[in-house]
């Protein structure tokens, strides 16, 4: 816990900076005394809120409780990272002002602007983009799929991450709906129900089990989901979490695919889904096992993998198996993406290689899930929610 506040310590120190700085070029720029006396009471009162949010403390708060902290935070650096844009913006117009022998007038002005459209981008993506379902559909060929799965359809969901909605169902019901309105014939979960422990999911259990198709709700688990972000008394504290999660799961009507596959039929042929538990990156560990999922992984049947973390396709799924389709989510695109000409830009592309939608390499297919929730920041700035369907066609 020690370590997980160091660097919120550090932002608070570099913040109180930032604040220093901006008194001293309203002083200098001889500014009204109000916009002076009101700057030191904003940043004061955002100091105590950050207090208040180290504070509170993490295990003996209930749900709403979390999610009133992540507001906490949310609001906090809302108003810093406008502050830091803002002064990037002036310092660029004071250096241009310095080449060019001749200060560049408005520089308060223009930083003040940058400094709006930021705070008002940043409460945008929370208030709106954050619960502002897409459908994304999209049509993927193969060669080997059986000619009785031509149009077979199948909605994907990803990382929703419950916790971050404390006890309301609203956002959910209304994903659930989504998802049962496009009628897919299979329903595919790729993990992350929860941010630490099974209790978040608890109060959305009925309206999840709305979830309807022909072929089931197939699920399998993410990184969140196995309580390595909480701190347990003991191991077996921990190991009861996680059963509850699984019952839960079955409770649902959904079935969990944990190293395990399952045969999807239609008259006399069929597809195989596999499911792994999370192929983790360092410090946590890899509870991914594609061989016990399934044995034959390079056999002539067509293979659907549902795996959480995208570099697993590059890790192991294409040196050692023709999987013809990987669904994959994790990376919430960092809970950013700007949309240009037809491009998807977002800071997930500085970790991962496949951060969004569909990645091909020979005749193997990754799709990547944007996912529906946010983990530590309540915003979605242009990474819109999704919600996938997709519809397997047979290469012709």
């Amino acid at each position: 816990m020690r370590l997980q506040l160091i660097p919120l310590i550090v932002a608070i120190i570099v913040n109180v900076g930032v604040d220093a700085l901006i008194l001293a070029m309203l002083r200098k720029a001889v500014s009204p005394k109000w916009l002076r006396s009101s700057h030191l009471v904003l940043s004061a009162l955002l100091l105590l809120l950050i207090i208040v949010a180290i504070a509170l403390p993490r295990r003996s708060i209930g749900n709403d409780g979390l999610c009133g902290i992540m507001w906490m935070l949310f609001g906090y650096f809302s108003c810093y990272i406008p502050k830091y844009l803002a002064l990037i913006a002036h310092g660029l117009m004071w250096a241009v002002g310095k080449a060019r022998r001749k200060a560049v007038k408005g520089r308060g002005i223009v930083a003040g602007a940058v400094a709006a459209i930021a705070f008002a981008a940043l409460w945008w993506g929370a208030l709106f983009t954050r619960n502002d379902v897409e459908v994304r559909r999209v049509e993927l060929e193969f060669a080997n799929l059986p000619v009785q799965f031509d149009g077979y359809t199948i909605a994907q969901f990803s990382d929703f991450h419950l916790g971050s909605y404390g006890s309301d169902t609203t956002y959910v019901a209304t994903v659930v709906d989504t998802i049962n309105n496009l009628k897919p014939q299979l329903i595919a979960f790729t993990g992350d129900l929860v941010n630490r422990r099974t209790e978040e999911a608890e109060p959305f259990v009925a309206t999840l089990g709305r979830l309807n198709a022909p072929d089931g709700v197939l699920s399998i688990l993410g990184n969140h989901d196995y309580g390595d972000y909480m701190h347990w008394e003991s191991p077996e504290e921990r190991e009861a979490n996680n059963a509850s999660l699984c019952a839960l799961q079955h409770e649902m009507g959904w079935t969990l695919l944990n190293n395990a596959d399952t045969i999807i039929s239609r008259d006399e042929n069929h597809i195989c889904v596999i499911g792994v538990e999370n192929w983790g990156e360092p410090p946590f560990p890899k509870y991914g096992r594609l061989t016990e999922a399934h044995h034959a992984l390079n056999d002539s049947d067509f293979k659907l993998l549902l795996s959480h973390n995208p570099r697993h396709w590059r890790g192991e799924v294409i040196p050692k198996s023709n999987i013809d389709l990987m669904l994959a989510g994790h990376t919430h695109a960092m809970q950013m993406e700007l949309r240009l000409a037809g491009m998807r830009l977002s800071p997930s592309a500085w970790r991962y290689d496949e951060w969004g939608g569909i990645y091909e390499e020979g005749e193997q297919k990754l799709y990547v899930n944007i996912g529906l929730g946010e983990v530590a920041i309540p915003m979605r700035l242009g990474a819109t929610p999704e919600v996938t369907l997709i519809t397997l066609r047979r290469k012709k």
